[in-house]
């Protein structure tokens, strides 16, 4: 069995509802279990600027999936749920990035794990380490809860919980 950990995000309209449907489409999937949700923040965006604000979240699964078929698997549901790939870090109804997939380190044209530039992201690691502070990233040889110490406090301070999807 793998434990893996994935980001949501999504700033179209209905965002909440977006995360919601990634969720049961994940738990859909009769080799993949979501064990724990983060709490769900408010991001403004990164790069792009001149779109809505983000809602992000990251999941904790167990499954049994190889990380390249659970990529195929989360893009599928992108897809599904309407993902356009028209503008780099633009607006999306939802992104699923895989962050970590046990304690692994794996890169090929389609992955790189752990997730590249998660470690610099609070709206990545502020929802990590909410869902496991224990979290490890074998490429910094730091916990989740480790690495959000060492991000910018006003970018940490900048996210809003937003709430919690049941």
């Amino acid at each position: 069995m793998n434990i893996a950990y994935i980001a949501l995000g999504s700033n179209i309209s209905p965002r909440e509802s977006f995360l919601k449907d990634a969720i049961s489409l994940l738990e859909e999937h009769e080799d993949i279990t979501v064990l724990k949700k983060s709490a769900v923040y408010e991001t403004a965006p990164v790069g792009y600027t001149e779109q809505n604000d983000f809602l992000n979240m990251a999941i904790q699964v167990k499954t049994e999936l190889s990380p390249s078929l659970l990529l195929e698997y989360c893009q599928g549901i992108e897809e599904e749920l309407g993902r356009k790939r028209v503008i780099k870090w633009g607006p999306r109804t939802i992104d699923l990035d895989i962050l970590l997939y046990n304690q692994e380190r794996m890169e090929t044209e389609q992955l790189t794990i752990p997730h590249p530039h998660m470690h610099e992201r609070a709206f990545v690691m502020v929802p990590l380490a909410d869902v496991d502070a224990q979290a490890y990233l074998p490429h910094l040889q730091q916990t989740a809860g480790e690495v959000l110490g060492l991000l910018p406090s006003e970018e940490v301070r900048s996210m809003s919980k937003w709430g919690r999807i049941q």
